[in-house]
């Protein structure tokens, strides 16, 4: 008879598949003259 697995954390390659899921939401900034919305750098100037 088949027996379920036990439990267990989740496998390497599912870790790795997985992590765009758990990314942290880009935000946008809109540019100083309200034309588009770009992302903001940490190197750059942000005009707000």
């Amino acid at each position: 008879m088949a027996v379920p697995k036990r439990k267990h954390s989740i496998s390497r390659t599912r870790q790795k598949r997985d992590a765009h899921y758990k990314r942290v939401r880009v935000h946008a900034v809109k540019t100083s003259d309200d034309k588009a919305y770009k992302r903001p750098h940490v190197e750059e100037y942000i005009e707000l």
